[in-house]
């Protein structure tokens, strides 16, 4: 049997796999151990406030990284060291509440996470009401940990190769549907929203100044000593070791914790780690096609010894 024989038998094994546990809505995959059609219909009616705030991204893109700044900033309990609640808890996902937390009794100001695409999101976000921080990481290395993310899934008893995942990714047929649809999506929609776009190679390069600048977003005044605090807390090294950010505390019938770590490197360029050349240049012109027409600068690459 040759190889791109073997590639597809590998591709479509894995499909079928992910299609035993997910179920497809609104154009969009979900987990269905997690969620419903049902629950991402209620999304929509959500009511909000006006202090609330969105964390949205694509997976794998700084969502726990994000998680763990927006907490601290909006929680002094939290950077004083004298609440011990998970950021899981801090920022539910809207659309998998694994936690069954009651959004309505939650004081303000609420922070939620969400993967999901603008046009699933609350309709009142499209007044203006509330703030949605979008995080955007360019799609190799979000692809890269999206794949070792995956293969930590114990519900998945095929064999999950990088050839095989490359190929769905590129599809769109991963939960949470096709990166380029959307980061295009939110980019192209982000005048309805109160939204600020935080790349996640420029919070790499300079997690200060992006700290200040979500912290002037949600018209918060955090004094130096406070935003040192932040920053030190959100680096990738100290929420590793941080048991209330790291995410160890999900069961194994989640994540299989044998398979990898949920804070695994946390760098940018890891692509290069995996990607042959010709994967590499595949990407390249599937981005352009996609992505060409729009005015967006994605850092590929960036040199380590000057990030954060």
């Amino acid at each position: 049997m040759n190889s791109p024989e073997m590639a597809t038998i590998e591709q479509d094994a894995l499909g079928e796999a992910m299609k035993a546990k997910s179920f497809k809505y609104k154009g969009i995959s979900f987990e269905k151990r997690y969620t419903s059609p049902e629950v991402i219909d209620a999304i929509e009616h959500m009511e909000i406030r006006d202090n609330d705030v969105f964390l949205v991204t694509y997976p794998k893109s700084g969502t726990v990284w994000t998680q763990q700044i927006l907490s601290l900033i909006l929680n002094e309990g939290h950077r004083n060291g004298t609440e011990q609640i998970t950021n899981i808890e801090r920022a539910p996902a809207i659309e998998y509440n694994i936690h069954n937390v009651d959004f309505k009794s939650r004081p303000s100001p609420r922070l939620f996470s969400s993967h999901l695409p603008y046009y699933l999101m609350p309709k009142d976000l499209r007044f203006k009401t509330g703030k949605v921080v979008y995080v955007c990481r360019n799609p190799k290395d979000a692809l890269v940990s999206y794949y070792h993310f995956f293969k930590m899934n114990p519900n998945i008893k095929c064999t999950v190769t990088w050839e095989a995942f490359l190929d769905l990714f590129i599809k769109g047929k991963v939960l949470c549907g096709s990166w380029f649809d959307h980061v295009r999506g939110w980019y192209t929609h982000k005048e309805d929203f109160n939204i600020l776009i935080v790349k996640y190679e420029e919070m790499k390069k300079d997690l200060r100044f992006n700290v200040q600048k979500i912290c002037k977003f949600l018209d918060i005044t955090l004094n130096d000593k406070a935003t040192d605090i932040v920053v030190e807390r959100a680096t990738f090294k100290n929420m590793k070791d941080d048991p209330l950010a790291n995410y160890t505390f999900l069961p194994n019938d989640m994540y299989d914790k044998s398979k990898g770590v949920f804070l695994r490197k946390g760098i940018v360029g890891d692509w290069k780690n995996l990607m042959t050349v010709a994967q590499n240049e595949m990407f390249d012109k599937v981005y352009k096609e996609k992505m060409g027409d729009l005015p967006m600068k994605i850092t590929w690459e960036l040199n380590e010894e000057t990030a954060s």
